[in-house]
């Protein structure tokens, strides 16, 4: 059965179909970090050098995974808005172009990233040891993307149609398997070779294998009206392109992000060496946990939104996008006091034997962060508001204000013009959240009560012709 049913979506009540529908996707996310957290658990282990080599990956690999951001959101938005319009056989088939889509698209950036892997780490102005390892590590995980990207296309696809818990046991699989043989493959456990950081790269791939056969099996037997028949399978290239033109400002929003990521990992390299590289790497994994509530309300917002747009009700559009903002800032403001009050517990808990520089960056940057966690919650709700609308270019916008314009600018002042450390950064980075929180949602106020969503529905109801 789905999560929510349709009509629960279009004409029932939208805190709870938002809250039911998105406690799925928030276990699912709460899997997703845990598994990244593991990984720093186990590599912690093996030493700060290892920490550090993950660190300097965690902005490329996620630049790898902007097809998949682009083609998930294209077809969570265009699914969720036929399902909405009872256009269930095109929901169908714009799941199985989705998927395709990603395959395709992930499979190229896969290639790219095995044949660059050394070259693209030789780019960071880090320790040549801990260079050679994030280089293996990220040659490694590149064979798996193709994999990821279809599942997470495939899983968008269930969570348009109304149904998180299938994406939530998509990702268990992926991540348990990930889990189990994590320690075998990293420290050569029982039968399993010793292989490191390399370990650690392989047991993910494993995991992306595990997650998208089950949602293989899970969209051939079928799941409520969501089952793939042979009919239903093939490649549509105005889907695709439907997909696409929904999808690529949201990959665009990413590349605008991590790439900026990518320079504030230099500059922290520049202004505090590996323990500020180490201390900033533990701090986005554990403010990754903090994310979750607002991630797992956005990806059901843009569901909720994308089907009473479908469903002609504009209104609800808009009611759903302020409840979901509402919920998402008070979450966060909770998850925030928490960390400001734990800092060095989290940072002890996944690095055990941190170093006293490494445990005062952390420290900071945790409680920095925590300030700003409420405009996390508001900015990513916000965007779903824009994205269930189809206007994806708005959040692109927003980013690339936020990151470009404000988070980058700042950062680089503090540390090459001021001469601060790398504190300059961390505070970089909850001054930028802050201005996209405030900024966006004045402008969403302007632009729903100029028609926005008036005119998304008529779009919508156009597409699903």
């Amino acid at each position: 059965m789905a999560s929510v049913p349709r009509e629960e979506i279009t004409n029932g009540s939208l805190p709870k179909a938002l809250l039911v529908l998105a406690a799925p996707l928030l276990a699912q996310n709460l899997v997703h970090v845990a598994n990244q957290l593991i990984d720093v658990f186990w590599l912690g282990r093996l030493g700060g050098d290892h920490v550090a080599a993950v660190g300097l990956n965690f902005p490329i690999i996620a630049l790898l995974f902007t097809a998949a951001i682009g083609v998930s959101v294209g077809t969570q938005v265009v699914v969720s808005q036929r399902v909405g319009g009872e256009n269930l056989e095109s929901g169908r088939r714009a799941i199985v172009t989705g998927t395709l889509t990603g395959l395709v698209a992930g499979t190229i950036l896969g290639l790219l990233a095995f044949v660059f892997a050394r070259d693209v780490m030789g780019l960071f102005a880090a320790e040549p040891a801990v260079l050679e390892l994030a280089a293996a590590y990220l040659a490694v995980i590149a064979i798996g993307i193709p994999l990821a990207t279809a599942s997470d296309s495939l899983e968008a696809g269930f969570v348009g149609w109304g149904d998180a818990r299938a994406a939530l046991y998509i990702n268990l699989a992926t991540v348990v398997t990930n889990v189990v043989l994590d320690p075998f493959l990293i420290f050569g456990w029982w039968v399993f070779p010793e292989l490191g950081l390399e370990g650690a790269a392989l047991a993910s791939i494993l995991g992306y294998t595990g997650g998208f056969l089950l949602a293989i099996t899970l969209a051939l037997y079928g799941r409520d009206e969501l089952r793939i028949r042979l009919r239903d399978v093939g490649f549509s290239v105005s889907d695709a392109r439907e997909i696409v033109d929904v999808g690529w400002p949201n990959a665009g929003q990413f590349v605008a992000s991590q790439s900026v990521r990518v320079i504030m990992v230099a500059i922290v390299a520049v202004a505090g060496g590996t323990a500020a590289v180490a201390a900033y790497t533990i701090g986005a994994r554990v403010a990754s946990v903090a994310f979750i509530p607002a991630q797992g309300l956005q990806q059901a917002a843009q569901s909720v939104i994308g089907q009473n747009l479908g469903a002609e009700n504009p209104g609800r559009a808009t009611k759903t996008t302020w409840i979901g903002v509402a919920i998402a800032a008070g979450a966060l403001t909770l998850v925030g006091v928490v960390q400001w009050l734990v800092p060095e517990t989290l940072t002890v808990v996944f690095v055990p034997d941190a170093t006293a520089a490494e445990l005062a960056y952390t420290t900071d940057y945790l409680r920095i962060l925590a300030y700003g966690y409420w405009a996390i919650g508001a900015t990513y709700l916000l965007m779903a508001g824009f994205n269930g609308a189809r206007r994806t270019r708005t959040s692109f916008v927003a980013t690339l204000c936020q990151y470009w314009f404000v988070r980058l600018p700042v950062a680089a002042g503090g540390v090459y013009l001021l001469g601060f450390d790398a504190t300059a950064v961390f505070w970089a980075v909850t001054f930028s959240n802050v201005a996209a929180a405030i900024g966006l949602g004045l402008y969403y106020w302007y632009e729903t009560g100029s028609g926005m969503n008036h005119r998304a529905v008529d779009v919508a109801t156009s597409s699903a012709d």
